[in-house]
């Protein structure tokens, strides 16, 4: 071999004869250089039979393509080997072809035979290669081979060639836009895919081909939030980003009832003193409309997106840590945004490119959400090695932090800032001095007095900077300012930066009769260096002249009539017609125009003030952490961030079907293990999420459950009792205590699918359960866990689980204000059902045997840990209320668990939407430690089951609490016969009717079953039935008296038609969905 010798010479290698030559190491560039020698050595490895020198070169042409050295001429030699049955000079082989098949598509195409019997390979990463290489062969002639392969691909057991196939999409896409169906088919299907690994990947060809689309992630979307925190970082931010924009075209806006309250105080922050003075009205204003709106209740999915995004903060990713605190901005209620503040001064230790990003968004968030960065505002104080970029950003953010507490503390840093060596920066911080002085009234005049004083540096910069700032600072008080004016005057002599002259002609001429003396002898001045001066500078010396010739004619006609002259032969056009315009304007002639007349009005006008803002000011209507938010324009490919729906968009369109043969399997395995876990280890049940979860708002902790736990099936109510278990409870009484309201809460499971807010009934039982499916182990089952959660116990234990609460119950009762519940009462819903059906009649007895306190259970309105000490749990009765017959009767408990007696219990004045009022219960002026009480309140729902939140107040403290009706609760039960049943409901059809085809489960045909699910469900009475197979019930609602009549007609082999009539049709579509809920569980 030829080359061998020659490569000796130069590198002083020592070869055998007849085998190649090459230098020991690869990163030396001795076999990299342009010579053509080295490439023919390279050739002649390439094509020995011996795999070993084969793998050695593809080693070293890959090293040299990652040193950016071109190997394009040892194409053929490469492609020769793309069937060569060494595994590894295969990787590298298709490695290399990745980087060059677009240059050399001719010879690529010609091993496209290669590349299809490389996909068939047992390989994953032969395949995944393969694929890669046919998708960056660019020649459309290929399209129908490449989309073949992906169509493959897709469907690949590997996740890695899934992951592959997804990347392809995007190529295919770029070539040919006309295969978008197929390639939204491929994408749709991939979406499914249940891996980490593919999960990014084809969000981001989702993103690339049809990011309109949003229809492909409805039934993923809980998916994607709960696989979330498993995948690669790359995938995290591209997934983040598009769920940021599914969720705002998905949720109701989290801030539509704060924003008219945030109006008032963002004014007195950017606005002057006239805004103050305006006085408290527009804030009653704005609090007296509030109520009109309707109470805002969180989406479950909306909470589950963010309580699973929110442990990416600690990511060690930048990009996943600024994804998370934008979808945090754009989607978090204003309470919650405080979080990535935290997160976000941490990356600001990261490399200066890191900081100038994070910095920009932390610019355009402290404008609108100042608290948010305030306790951290030293974080932001600018080191000497911060380079310029870095230093005017935080400039930037500690302007929009400054307030009237912190102003002092930032004008000393301003001070020292003054001093630096950066005369950019220096610029900068005269400029944020003046927008301080702006913004804060109080430090106004110190500002001022402060740029005077560097009017006399020694710096040209820093004089003209000071001098613009003033400029604008004057305008705002002119009259109290003369002597400012004056010095200004006296500068124009030495400040020769055109921008600082221009202000001082513009401030002169502007406020000229205040310094009457000074301004004819400046314009004297000016006229004398006018041909030498900017052209910014000769426009003031215009408009100084004009304004002087108006006001004092006598001293500066011929002045003005000087520099007009100069001006009109001057070289720039701007000049020459400003002059011409100038001189008919002021200067009167025979021909003398309407317009001279009101030469001073056009000159000497008032003009406002100008408003120093911040330049992030209006970034926000970009999705921060975008390109497009950098630049402050819009680059390709962006996507707009869509504005809030007025409405929320139906949310069952995100609830997943379960295949049958899944649901049987598994519900029956379930319901082995559920009869251990509610009986034995009620009390060792609670959830194994992160011990630091911070207690979130009320949407958020009632959708949580218990995923740690063997079985899905703890309510809501029990999650938030073992959430607070896990952080601190101590005393086993209390944790006795709630193992049994955990018990007395299993039997409101099947209305609890509406307590995620009356605007979302449809499909919200399932969306909340599904966010508890924290793994991606059984996707098929994300719905599943609803029904899990809200079956009532079986049959054989109800009697001894309604024993055990009304012992609970009793014990609580120790006021003599409400009676206490006798045994006999509370023996079993079944067993009151099976008497009333028996006798027929409508004994006096029945009405109270149907509505026993415990068929609902208690559930709690303030944990003891967020009540400092008071705990309070609330049941529905199902008793008449005392004072007035249309509200529903709520028993309230009150414990002390503190050390110190709380004093003066009493109901805060509620702030309650139209329609919704509450009986308060009488103050309860005492409670000792350790003490418990129980009270009655009435609460008028207005037959709806929006929230009814009020205060509950000690002498010390207020706590918010929130109360929601399950619609079973908002009737009373009705006894009539069949033949009134039957002539009521006659009446009731139509728009009024609603039916529903359901399977009855073997375990829930009996009468004994049914009367007992219904009753539970609702609070209606039985109607005695002449058939076997069919069972009516009847009741009123609480506040309108309208009839609710329920018909279930049971089948053979299990199958039942139910019909709900009345008049109140939302009432009636959401008491259909419990009752099928209860039922088919």
């Amino acid at each position: 071999m030829s080359a061998a010798p020659a490569y000796s010479e130069d590198k002083g290698g020592s070869a055998g004869p007849g085998e190649p030559e090459y230098g020991h190491d690869p990163a030396s560039g001795g076999i990299f250089s342009s010579d053509y020698k080295r490439h023919d050595d390279l050739k002649e490895m390439l094509d020995t039979n011996k795999d070993s020198l084969k793998l050695e070169a593809m080693k070293r042409i890959v090293a040299m393509i990652a040193r950016g050295k071109n190997a394009s001429d040892l194409f053929p030699a490469v492609v020769k080997n793309v069937a060569c049955k060494n595994i590894e000079v295969k990787k590298l082989v298709y490695v290399y072809l990745v980087r060059y098949a677009e240059e050399q598509q001719d010879l690529a195409l010609l091993s496209i035979s290669t590349f299809q019997r490389g996909l068939k390979d047992p390989n994953q990463l032969i395949r995944a290669s393969a694929l890669r290489v046919l998708s960056s062969i660019r020649v459309p002639i290929i399209v129908p081979i490449m989309m073949l392969a992906i169509k493959e691909a897709a469907s690949d057991m590997s996740p890695y060639v899934r992951k592959t196939a997804a990347h392809a999409i995007p190529k295919l896409y770029s070539l040919d836009s006309d295969q978008k169906d197929q390639l939204i088919e491929v994408i749709e299907k991939l979406l499914a895919d249940k891996t980490t690994l593919v999960a990014g990947s084809v969000v981001m060809a989702f993103e690339e081909v049809c990011p309109e689309r949003i229809d492909l992630i409805h039934k993923n979307y809980r998916k994607l939030c709960n696989l979330l925190i498993d995948v690669e970082e790359w995938g995290q931010v591209v997934i983040i980003s598009m769920l940021t924009r599914y969720a705002r075209t998905q949720f109701l806006s989290p801030t539509q009832n704060e924003s008219l309250l945030e109006e008032n105080p963002e004014k007195a922050f950017y606005g002057s003193e006239e805004d103050e003075a305006k006085g408290p009205g527009s804030e009653e204003a704005a609090t007296a409309a509030l109520p009109a709106r309707k109470p805002y209740v969180m989406d479950p999915d909306h909470r589950l997106l963010l309580r699973n995004t929110k442990p990416l903060l600690q990511s060690r990713s930048a990009a996943v840590v600024m994804a998370v605190a934008q979808l945090y901005f754009h989607l978090a209620p204003k309470a919650e945004v405080g979080v990535i503040a935290k997160a976000l001064v941490r990356l600001l230790r990261s490399h200066s490119e890191v900081q100038y990003v994070v910095l920009q968004n932390v610019a355009t968030m402290s404008i609108k959400r100042r608290g948010m960065f305030e306790p951290y505002l030293k974080s932001f104080y600018i080191r000497s090695t911060d380079p310029t970029q870095i230093k005017i950003l935080k400039l930037e953010v500690l302007t929009n932090l400054a307030n009237e507490t912190n102003i002092p503390t930032v004008l000393r840093e301003f001070q020292t800032y003054i001093r630096s060596m950066d005369k950019d920066f220096v610029a900068a911080t005269i400029q944020a001095i003046g927008r301080c002085a702006t913004n804060i009234g109080r430090v106004r005049d110190t500002c001022l007095n402060g740029l005077v004083q560097l009017l006399s540096n020694r710096d040209e910069l820093v004089v003209a900077e000071s001098v613009v700032v003033i400029k604008k600072l004057l305008q705002m008080q002119p009259a109290q300012h003369g002597e400012i004016i004056k010095h200004l005057a006296k500068l124009t002599d030495n400040i020769q930066v055109p921008m600082a002259r221009a202000s001082i002609l513009w401030l002169i001429g502007e406020y000229c009769e205040h310094v009457p003396k000074i301004a004819p002898d400046v314009l004297r001045k000016m006229a004398k260096s006018f041909t030498a001066e900017e052209d910014i500078v000769k426009l003031q010396v215009i408009n100084l002249a004009a304004k002087l010739y108006l006001t004092n004619s006598k001293q500066t006609k011929l002045l003005t009539q000087y520099v007009l002259s100069l001006a009109k032969y001057d070289q720039n056009y701007d000049i020459r017609d400003r002059a011409r315009f100038t001189r008919q304007l002021i200067v009167p002639s025979e021909q003398g125009g309407a317009l001279s007349r009101h030469a001073k009005k056009l000159f000497l006008a008032p003009k406002p003030a100008p408003i120093l803002e911040s330049s992030f000011k209006d970034r926000d209507h970009f999705q921060l952490g975008s390109l497009s938010h950098l630049l402050n324009a819009k680059a390709t490919g962006y996507q707009e961030l869509p504005d809030w729906p007025e409405e929320a968009p139906d949310p069952s369109v995100r609830n997943v079907e379960v295949p049958e043969w899944t649901k049987c399997s598994n519900r029956e395995k379930r319901k082995e293990k559920e009869k251990p876990f509610y009986s034995d280890s009620e009390g060792e049940s609670g959830p194994t999420e992160s011990a630091d979860s911070e207690p979130e708002s009320e949407s958020e902790s009632e959708s949580k459950s218990s995923s740690g736990s063997g079985s899905g099936e703890s309510s809501s109510e029990s999650d938030n009792e073992d959430e607070d278990e896990e952080k601190g409870e101590g005393s086993e009484s209390e944790q006795s205590e709630e193992e049994g309201e955990k018990k007395k809460t299993k039997k409101k499971k099947a209305s609890e699918g509406h307590r995620e807010g009356s605007s979302s009934e449809e499909g919200s039982d399932s969306s909340s359960s599904s966010e508890s499916e924290v793994t991606s182990e059984s996707e098929e089952e994300q719905v599943e866990p609803a029904s899990w959660r809200k079956k009532p116990p079986p049959s054989s234990k109800s009697a001894p689980v309604a024993k055990e609460i009304s012992l609970l119950d009793l014990e609580d009762f120790t006021p003599p204000s409400v009676q206490p519940v006798s045994p006999p009462m509370v023996v079993s819903t079944s067993l009151a059902a099976d008497l009333e059906g028996l006798t027929l009649t409508d004994s006096s007895l029945v009405p109270s045997l149907l509505s026993p306190v415990s068929s609902i259970g208690r559930q709690e309105l303030l944990h003891r840990v967020a009540g400092e000490g008071l705990a309070v749990d609330y049941a529905f009765s199902r008793q008449p209320f005392p004072g007035d017959p249309h509200m529903v009767s709520l028993h309230i408990y009150f414990s002390n668990n503190s050390e110190t007696p709380i004093k003066g219990l009493h109901v805060g004045t509620p702030k309650l939407p139209a329609g919704i009022s509450i009986q308060e219960f009488p103050e309860i002026e005492s409670l000792a430690p350790g003490e418990s009480t129980t009270t009655v309140m009435g609460i008028n729902f207005c037959d709806s089951t929006q929230a009814a939140n009020f205060q509950l107040c000690t002498q010390t403290r207020q706590f918010y609490v929130s109360i929601q009706p399950p619609v079973g609760e908002l009737m009373a039960p009705v006894f009539m016969s069949e033949n009134e049943f039957k002539k009521e409901q006659g009446k009731l059809t139509g728009m009024n009717e609603i039916t529903e085809k359901l399977t009855l489960p073997d375990t829930c045909r009996s009468d004994h079953m049914v009367v007992q699910k219904v009753t539970t469900t609702a609070n209606l009475g039985r109607v005695p039935c002449g058939t076997s197979d069919e069972y009516r019930f009847a009741g009123r609602t609480l506040t309108s008296g309208s009839l609710v009549l329920l018909t279930l007609d049971a089948r053979a082999a299990g199958a039942a038609q139910l019909t709900v009539n009345s008049e109140k049709m939302v009432i009636g579509t959401m008491l259909v969905k419990d009752v099928i809920q209860a039922l088919t569980q």
